[in-house]
């Protein structure tokens, strides 16, 4: 069993920690900083990327907040504008039916009076007829009866006879 590496002597121990103490020094002057700088910078990215999705994430909820908020007014400013134009169809069509009422009522009027005027008319007309009538009768009937000269004289005297009683 001659095998140096199964056996070693302090040569090669020597050997070996000398050159482990020159690799660890060429490794700590030229890899470790930069490779450290990079863990480091890594571990800030990391930081900072976690840093930025909480505040991504804070302000997602501030969103979706206001956006709540803003659905909320914006539906009870739908409602305020329903509720409005409801209340201004039923003015306008109890104004219509108001309006259609007294619009009616001068019509009623308007056709009382046409009726009235028309039905003194047609009375008027009636009296002048019967009084015609009545004119043409007596005409009549006075003629024949003034055509008699005894009819005359006694017609005469039962009208003074009628003029001193009253």
């Amino acid at each position: 069993m001659d095998n140096p590496l199964v056996s070693p002597e302090l040569g090669l121990i020597f050997w070996t920690t000398l050159s482990f103490a020159i690799l660890l020094f060429i490794l700590k002057k030229f890899a470790w900083k930069p490779i450290l700088g990079a863990i480091t910078e890594r571990e800030e990215g990391i930081k900072d990327a976690l840093a930025s999705a909480e505040k991504a994430k804070l302000e997602m909820e501030n969103l979706t907040a206001d956006n709540e908020r803003i659905l909320k007014e914006a539906r009870a400013e739908r409602e305020a504008l329903l509720k409005e134009a409801r209340e201004i169809k039923n003015k306008m069509i109890s104004d219509a039916k108001d309006e259609a009422q007294i619009q009616a009522g001068k019509m009623i009027e308007q056709a009382k009076t046409a009726i009235e005027s028309e039905k003194k008319a047609a009375m008027a007309e009636l009296k002048n007829q019967v009084a015609e009538l009545s004119v043409d009768i007596a005409e009549k009937v006075v003629r024949a009866e003034l055509s008699n000269k005894d009819r005359q004289l006694k017609l005469v005297e039962d009208i003074l006879e009628e003029a001193t009683l009253n």
